[in-house]
């Protein structure tokens, strides 16, 4: 079974702010980078993404840190909308008819990435499946305006004790679409959905750590 989040909305002007020194919101993302790869680490899980908007940002935000090879697998940059279908088989219909900008999709993406990259058995029913979507500007896309964002987190829901191996049977899976209204200019929406991506999962993942 696979539930799914409604998506929940947040209202940004940026993770930065606009007297934010790019170094230090730098410094921000690779502490969550590092927290996330710990914990992960640490419960035997691994982290896969499939990225839109943010063109492979994601993908640097984890393999800036030492020993992210550990845990991070890789990431699919589906720009395209077709390869969003093609490689990651989101419903070609819904994309048709929704465009890529829409909650349905970036949950799409994010568990069809956890399928892509659970390629052996080591990695069975343990990889994070990530996924970003939206629209960067600087103009809208159609009726969807700048800086519109849904960003999807698939978690394995672990029900078994420290390594020991998950059964075919108990693959259940929780994915957790957000919607973001981030301001600024191309470079700083495409940042900022990193700094969301990183944050929301941070705090997922601690909260479900304080209910094992």
């Amino acid at each position: 079974m696979i539930g799914t989040d409604a998506p929940r909305r947040a209202d940004k002007d940026g993770c930065a702010g606009e007297d934010g020194r790019a170094d230090d919101r730098q410094q921000i993302r690779d502490g969550l980078a590092e927290s996330v790869l710990g914990i992960c680490l640490d419960r035997h899980w691994f982290i896969a993404a499939s990225e839109s908007l943010t063109g492979g940002l994601l993908a640097d935000a984890f393999v800036r840190i030492p020993g992210a090879s550990r845990v991070f697998l890789g990431s699919a940059v589906t720009y395209d909308i077709n390869a969003k279908a093609a490689i990651l088989g989101v419903d070609a219909a819904l994309l048709r008819r929704e465009g890529a900008v829409h909650p349905q999709v970036a949950c799409q993406m994010a568990e069809a990435t956890a399928r892509l990259y659970d390629t052996h058995d080591d990695l069975r029913h343990r990889v994070v499946g990530l996924s970003t979507t939206g629209v960067a500007g600087p103009g809208p896309d159609g009726d969807k305006p700048a800086g519109l964002v849904y960003v999807g987190i698939s978690l394995p829901e672990d029900r078994s004790s420290e390594g020991d191996p998950i059964e075919e049977h108990d693959a259940a899976r929780t994915t957790h679409v957000s919607e973001l209204h981030l301001r600024g200019d191309r470079e700083t929406v495409r940042r900022n959905t990193v700094e969301a991506v990183l944050r929301e999962l941070s705090e997922l993942l601690v909260r479900s750590d304080s209910r094992v």
